[in-house]
């Protein structure tokens, strides 16, 4: 049996190898939404009711629903922001909504935060969580909740823990979507 002479690899020249890829920057500038921005909005949102169990939404959002949306959540002087990429992508938005429509809920309201896909796990979610707090104090709002899944959700758990949201409660099998039952995790925090 003769033994294989060991070869070295080859190597290429500098100037041939692959440099370690290098992402660019993830930047973003935060400002409040306008009506143009709702086919983007809708566009992120529909692709959550989709494909995951965050929203209990089972059919998509209509841009007519959305400018809709926007219009009376402006009219009632709700934050309502988006995070804008240099090219003028909506990366994800933000907003808060009514509790609930009697009028003795007027300074209590639900936030909900949506991201664009490639958006995901580079912190966005707390910069737009901390401005949709932060505007919602400027606008006299005392209570903020956010109803959570209680499945496939839970860095929005820990997110909103982060900020000093509590659980105040759960509702189990109050869902169902993709053949199988969902509940909420309710968690809430004072504006004062």
């Amino acid at each position: 049996m003769l033994e294989e002479e060991y070869q070295p690899r080859r190597r290429l020249p500098p100037h041939l190898r692959k440099k370690p890829s290098e992402e660019p920057p993830f930047d973003y500038e935060i400002r409040d939404a306008r009506l143009e921005d709702m086919p983007d909005v809708r566009e992120i949102y529909n692709h959550y009711v989709a494909n995951s169990v965050v929203t209990f939404d089972e059919d998509a959002m209509t841009l007519k629903e959305w400018k809709t949306k926007f219009e009376r959540l402006h009219k009632a002087g709700m934050p309502f922001i988006v995070a804008v990429s240099p090219s003028e992508q909506i990366l994800g938005y933000a907003l808060v909504a009514p509790w609930k429509e009697k009028r003795a809920y007027r300074y209590t309201v639900e936030n909900s935060i949506y991201l664009r896909a490639a958006s995901t796990g580079k912190g966005l979610g707390r910069v737009l969580l901390g401005e949709l707090i932060e505007r919602s104090k400027a606008a006299g709002l005392k209570e903020m909740l956010a109803v959570i899944a209680d499945k496939g959700a839970e860095s929005s758990i820990a997110l909103h823990e982060k900020f000093g949201f509590v659980e105040i409660g759960r509702m189990g099998r109050v869902g169902f979507k993709f053949e199988r039952w969902l509940g909420t995790v309710l968690m809430q925090k004072s504006l004062k």
